[in-house]
């Protein structure tokens, strides 16, 4: 039987050695969106936000194998907070290799979090077991469990940090094993904390730069969302090294606007 090679975690890989990461968002899970990234040759991983777009299971392993063609590129999905293990060992099995997890909102939220990315071995303690899926060839042992368990432990843990909660108890949170990244989110906090729409409120602000900088001291990279290259100046002051920039349905959405209203003027001058 042909043994398939065990895949690099690129993402995995820039983390272990302190080096910066770029990522970027897609809402389509159309196997050419990521291949048209891959032959960009500057983004390090694509994360499919599974929480905003529609999806099934064949898609996941679509997008894997797309992902699967770039030696230079790894993948990762944002999941609801709900059913947390069931998605994240449904995205593993379909060859995802990293987790975003949104709406951690406490240190169980957490720790459920990271069990749900690990393999179910005396060390991880995780909820990941061998299966015949994409990750594993099929056909077991189409790679083997010395490999697929690698994988598993490999698989970057981010969290989304937007909840009151998750602020106040960030110091625990960020104290658990297994956690590589977090990212807060100012739209979901501001709507948590009754200020909704205001996600440049002063007290918003303040919880972001408290997680940064809680994250940094505690050895855990925080990411940042960017939509330009320019915006990660003031972040990259702070000590950030993680960033994902743009989403391509507001890439599409701001082409559209932007030319379609200067060709429109231009046709009716």
């Amino acid at each position: 039987m042909c043994i398939r090679d065990r895949r690099r975690n690129v993402l995995r890989e820039l983390l272990d050695n302190n080096k910066p990461s770029i990522g970027t968002h897609v809402h389509t899970l159309w196997p050419g969106m990521a291949e048209v990234i891959g032959y960009a040759g500057t983004i390090d991983y694509v994360e499919f936000t599974g929480t905003y777009a529609p999806h099934d299971l064949f898609s996941l392993e679509n997008f894997g194998r797309a992902i699967d063609l770039f030696d230079n590129m790894s993948s990762m999905i944002k999941l609801d907070q709900q059913p947390r293990t069931y998605l994240a060992k449904k995205a593993v099995n379909s060859g995802i290799q990293n987790i975003l997890y949104a709406d951690v909102r406490s240190l169980e939220d957490a720790k459920e979090c990271i069990a749900a990315m690990r393999p179910d071995t005396p060390e991880s303690k995780g909820k990941q077991g061998v299966s015949m899926s994409r990750d594993m060839g099929y056909i077991y042992p189409g790679l083997t469990t010395a490999d697929y368990v690698k994988n598993a432990e490999e698989g970057v843990v981010a969290l989304m940090i937007e909840k009151k909660g998750a602020v106040e108890d960030l110091k625990s949170i960020l104290s658990l094993k297994g956690i590589d990244m977090v990212q807060f989110g100012a739209g979901d906090y501001a709507l948590n904390i009754g200020k909704y729409g205001t996600n440049n409120d002063e007290e918003v602000k303040e919880a972001e730069l408290y997680t940064i900088n809680t994250a940094i001291k505690m050895n855990i990279r925080p990411r940042v969302e960017i939509s330009k290259w320019e915006e990660a100046e003031p972040y990259l002051e702070l000590g950030v090294k993680d960033f994902s920039i743009g989403t391509d349905i507001v890439v599409v959405h701001e082409f559209c606007k932007n030319q379609g209203e200067k060709l429109s003027k231009l046709l009716n001058s």
